[in-house]
């Protein structure tokens, strides 16, 4: 990361002792462990802490996952790390982004967002395109307000209906490039091996571990 005059500071390293996965999602929070699991860290979700969901009024995942790692952090007193995801589909515009949890409604129905992804998609007519794209953005903030930043990405298109049961969000729509089954037909482990958020998390450990 710079600093205010546009040079260059050393990575922070995290240390070994308690982590914050800043997010109420428990498939997020699940996956996030497992992939942290190999490194000692210690993690306890902000939902086991009973700390607030932050607005997240950003307009990209990075300026979302600094909010909430950074909130977390603050109020834990505990180095946090917040992932800040969400699926891109090239013939909405890269819709429904920053807005993929939104799209679920206040009860959390990825069913319901899975079914207006594919709604839109069919609305656009035969000739729309399926790719689409998952992001990750990873931020790791400390209690003074140091934050690091991390982004990963997947491509692949979307496929319907949903399959599998594995995974959690739209992975039961997203084939990635290469593969013959959605995320949701995937073994966490292989999936852990080539996600967006596998992609960020590869960047986060070389940086910080």
């Amino acid at each position: 990361m710079s600093d205010e005059f546009g040079q260059e500071q050393a990575i922070r390293k995290l240390g070994p002792g308690r982590l914050v996965i800043a997010s109420h999602n428990p498939g997020k929070v699940r996956e996030i462990g497992e992939l942290l699991a190999p490194y000692g860290i210690e993690t306890v979700s902000a939902a086991a802490l009973d700390l607030p969901e932050p607005d997240e009024t950003g307009t990209t995942f990075i300026a979302n996952a600094e909010l909430k790692a950074m909130q977390a952090a603050d109020l834990s007193g505990l180095p946090a790390l917040a992932d800040d995801s969400g699926l891109c589909v090239e013939a909405l515009n890269g819709d429904p982004g920053i807005f993929s949890a939104r799209w679920a409604g206040p009860s959390k129905d990825f069913g319901l967002a899975m079914q207006l992804v594919w709604d839109n998609i069919a609305a656009k007519g035969p000739d729309a395109g399926h790719d689409a794209h998952f992001v990750c953005a990873l931020a790791l903030a400390w209690p003074d307000g140091h934050v690091e930043v991390f982004e990963g990405r997947v491509d692949g298109t979307i496929t319907w209906p949903p399959r599998g049961d594995k995974g959690f969000g739209y992975d039961p729509i997203f084939q990635p490039h290469g593969h013959a089954i959605s995320f949701g037909e995937m073994e966490p482990e292989k999936k852990h091996g080539m996600s967006h958020r596998a992609d960020a998390f590869r960047q986060l450990v070389a940086a910080v571990f």
